[in-house]
């Protein structure tokens, strides 16, 4: 009876507590917390064109974001105010307004003005030639966050096959085939190419938002110029 109960006391002290345990074990996850800053370090030096590209895209869709917007902004008594100035036959308060309007659809009406008199169909062929223009000046440099979307991964995956040649010379040299060895080394590559494809997808988001902020302001011209040429073919007060 005795020995049995210093037995159970020997096990009972012996015995790890749950809650020791538990607390080792979460030290030791907190230990292998990974770490932002540690991991682009890790990433290698195709991080650096990988940056480099990062910071471009955010200024190229910063750059067009602004230019787009203020190009779709247009005052809404604009075409009415020009509808009274042409039809009470004030042709130069219609070109003084839309001359000092600064708006791709004040342009493209402008040179509508200076048309006036000759037929509809060289008109409307001025007003299109200028939005082409118009246009042409909100997809300039629309293009780099194109391109970004498209080389960004390439340079992750590029970065991570280099990392497996690496790894896999270093056990050719060192006969470390350990499954730790190999899994630390890729996983360590394969952060470029999760950078690059977050850049990659950034980018391409970027692009298909600008490019459709750009399709607004093109209906809104299309409609300012049937707008126009409809007031033409109003009889004059």
């Amino acid at each position: 009876m005795l020995l049995g109960l210093v037995t159970l006391l020997q096990d009972s002290l012996l015995q790890p507590k749950a809650d020791t345990v538990a607390t080792a074990a979460t030290a030791a996850a907190a230990d292998q917390q990974i770490r932002l800053l540690d991991l682009i370090a890790k990433g290698g030096v195709l991080m650096i064109p990988l940056g480099i590209l990062s910071v471009i895209a955010v200024f190229a869709f910063v750059e067009r974001y602004l230019t787009i917007s203020k190009a779709g902004k247009l005052e809404d008594n604009f075409m009415p105010m020009i509808r009274d100035h042409i039809s009470n036959g004030n042709i130069s308060a219609a070109r003084s307004l839309s001359k000092n309007t600064n708006s791709p659809i004040a342009r493209m009406i402008d040179k509508g003005v200076q048309r006036i008199g000759k037929p509809i169909e060289s008109i409307e062929k001025s007003m299109e030639n200028v939005g082409k223009l118009e246009i042409y000046k909100m997809e300039k440099n629309l293009v780099i966050l194109s391109i970004i979307a498209g080389i960004a991964p390439m340079f992750g995956f590029l970065g991570t096959i280099a990392g497996m040649i690496q790894t896999f010379f270093n056990i050719s040299i060192t006969s470390d085939i350990t499954l730790g060895t190999i899994a630390g080394g890729i996983y360590v590559k394969m952060i470029t190419s999760a950078t690059g494809l977050i850049i990659g997808l950034v980018a391409y988001i970027g692009y298909s938002f600008l490019n459709a902020q750009i399709d607004k302001v093109i209906n809104k011209m299309e409609g300012a110029s049937a707008e126009f040429i409809d007031i033409l073919q109003e009889p004059t007060r």
